[in-house]
């Protein structure tokens, strides 16, 4: 008979097959009420598993990061149940658990509303309430593909007979609803605490574009009420803060079907945009950077000598001149570079030798993929590649650690995750220098008692690499700089150096980029921010607003005088009221706001505001270009709240 050992190690004995939620209930009612499933020998399985075996056993509840899951794979059951409850001929396709939630696919006659979905919702809720027990069942696969088929089911039987024949099946019912499922599942609708339909969303068969389509709805659920509570005012906060809305709403940027995957960029974009390249060149330039520029089309040879060709020829635009040559927009700079490395000969006295580009790159994204800034298919890379001695290398992956880190606080970014992504098994070179590149990375970050989470096999093809993930202000998270150690393309290419010994070597090759993509970057930047960029940052610094007409001359004069001192300023003469132009420029998020009357222009001064409503007072205009060049120049220390 079982002895159960529980995790904490004391022992449980029974003198009987048990189930889970048999031992849930032999260790206290509030255990039973709460468990949602069970860890037997590390295998998930439902509170109705019956134990006939000494047996590890954790009992899951929603405290559970596995009891969460279990709690949205059950969700988008119970979804599939009202919608069939509401609507008896739609066919149930597949409902996996995603970030946040789930989904459930469906081959509708009717395109659903949002009514529909709220009657969707609202159903659910009475299922919650009626509290359906969720039984497990057994079925061949034949005979499952037939039970469906008589339901009417037509994907589900599809779904089946793409697993392997003499299968035995699990399937879950509650009510009249069964679906085919691994399992496991909650005991009971009545354990879901926190659910909520979300939206709908056109989605192909399998995902194949050649396939009809299907409707997709989405819904999220959560361990406690108030969790889901404060995941919808995130949400809402999130929603505020898209860069899509912003962008057209601070006149940032656009963009058209004619160039998908393309940023069309207005002067107030753009303006930020180079306020980016300005800063990391300087940046780099103190840090002992060359800067370059490689060509944006190359011959198919040098991406095939790089690898790309082989790895990455799916997402490469191409096209073939008159006489058959071969030659891509390039995905990547890092060919480009290898061949201004190779351009001359090189000596130790060189390395190590750190080329830095602003590179266009042209990557094919698929339509449904493309997100306004955060994913394009045209975009910008601050791109570096360092080229040194392997004794050079362990210091210089410490040096571009500390650069990145130091980089994202001048941008208010302080909580940063680092990632170390070890060999693929799709890669070139020996594992002896995969070693090496490995131990390159994980000892630089050692050394800086720096702490990172290991993501075995996900490194790029051609060497291991750290990903920089930041989190902004309301906490989520943003994958943006990177830094790769490679052994592999220098030989690829046969770049050498003269060492001190008059010998011939290979360079090691860092591959960094800290912004990443610029336009991503700016994306990021604008939901921070939410659009209230730092003075420095911010396209338009100041505006200078008259009340009548009489102080229009006043007013641009001192539009001029900021301008001449390096300040972007505009000025609004419009014939409309103070209060007005107050209103909309607050709205436009511009850091300060000049007001000039009567008593402005005898005195020679403009009354400040800045767009949070403080009013600074009267100022001079030397006292305002003194204040002004003070913030601009206090990089480091930017607040979230300017």
């Amino acid at each position: 008979m079982p002895a159960i050992t529980l995790p904490d190690g004391s022992l449980r004995s029974f003198d009987h097959p048990v189930t889970v939620a048999e031992v849930a209930a032999s260790i206290g009612a509030g255990l039973a009420k709460a468990a949602l499933a069970g860890k037997v020998n590390d295998t998930l399985v439902d509170t109705s598993y019956v134990i006939e075996e000494d047996s590890k056993l954790a009992i899951v509840t929603a405290k559970d990061p596995e009891g969460l899951d279990i709690i949205r794979h059950s969700s988008a059951h119970l979804m599939a149940q009202a919608v069939q409850q509401l609507f008896p001929d739609v066919q149930v396709t597949i409902g996996p658990t995603i970030e946040n939630g789930f989904y459930y696919d469906f081959a509708s006659p009717r395109t659903f509303t949002p009514e529909d979905l709220e009657a969707i919702d609202a159903r659910m809720q009475e299922l919650i309430q009626r509290d359906l027990p969720v039984k497990r069942t057994t079925m061949p696969r034949d005979e499952a593909i037939q039970f469906f088929r008589k339901k009417g089911e037509e994907y589900k039987a599809q779904i089946i007979e793409a697993i392997p024949i003499n299968q035995t099946l699990s399937l879950y019912q509650q009510g009249e609803f069964i679906d085919l499922c691994r399992g496991p599942h909650i005991p009971s609708t009545g354990k879901i605490p926190a659910v909520k339909v979300m939206k709908v969303a056109g989605a192909y068969w399998r995902g194949d574009s050649k396939n009809e389509m299907l409707q997709r709805i989405y819904g999220t659920a959560w361990a406690s009420q108030k969790e889901l509570k404060n995941y919808l005012t995130f949400l809402e906060e999130a929603e505020k803060r898209d860069h899509r809305k912003l962008g057209r709403h601070l006149d940032l940027f656009h963009f058209h079907e004619d160039a998908p995957g393309a940023v069309f960029w207005h002067p107030k974009g753009w303006q930020v945009f180079q306020q980016l390249i300005n800063y990391m060149r300087g940046r780099q330039e103190r840090a002992g950077y060359v800067e370059i520029n490689t060509p944006d089309v190359m011959d198919r040879h040098l991406w095939e000598t790089s690898g790309h060709w082989f790895n990455y020829r799916e997402n490469m635009f191409t096209t073939t001149t008159e006489d058959e040559r071969v030659f891509a927009l390039k995905p990547m700079n890092c060919p480009g570079c290898m061949m201004m490395f190779a351009q001359g000969l090189k000596s130790y006295r060189d390395l190590p030798l750190r080329m830095a580009e602003f590179g266009k790159v042209h990557r094919y994204e698929p339509s449904g993929a493309l997100h306004g800034l955060m994913r394009v298919r045209h975009f910008t890379q601050d791109d570096a590649h360092i080229f040194c001695t392997e004794d050079q290398m362990d210091e210089e992956c410490k040096k571009v650690v500390k650069l990145v880190l130091d980089i994202y606080k001048d941008f208010g970014f302080h909580d940063v995750i680092i990632k170390l992504s070890t060999r693929p098994a799709n890669r070139i070179g020996s594992d002896e220098t995969w070693d090496k590149l490995e131990g390159a990375l994980a000892g630089a970050l050692d050394s800086l008692g720096m702490k990172y989470v290991l993501f075995p096999g996900e490194g790029a093809f051609y060497g291991p690499k750290l990903e920089f993930v930041l989190r902004d202000a309301i906490g989520r998270d943003w994958q943006c700089g990177t830094l790769q150690v490679d052994m592999n393309l220098p030989e690829r290419f046969d770049l050498t150096y003269v060492a001190e010994d008059n010998s011939r070597k290979r360079p090691v090759m860092l591959h960094r980029a800290l912004f990443g993509s610029l336009e991503r970057f700016v994306g990021i930047l604008v939901e921070h921010f939410e659009g209230k960029f730092p003075l420095w940052l911010a396209p338009v610094q100041a505006v200078v607003l008259n009340i009548t007409d009489k102080q229009a001359d006043f007013v641009k004069s001192v539009e001029n005088q900021l301008r001449a001192a390096g300040i972007r300023a505009v000025s609004d003469l419009r014939n409309e009221k103070i209060g007005f132009k107050i209103r909309e420029h607050t709205m436009q998020r511009v850091p300060y706001l000049l007001v000039v009357g009567d008593r402005e222009v005898e005195t020679q001064s403009v009354t400040v505001r800045t767009r949070t409503g403080q009013d600074l007072g009267n100022m001079s205009i030397a006292d305002l270009d003194a204040k002004l060049q003070a913030e601009i120049k206090a990089l480091r220390s930017i607040d979230l709240e300017v």
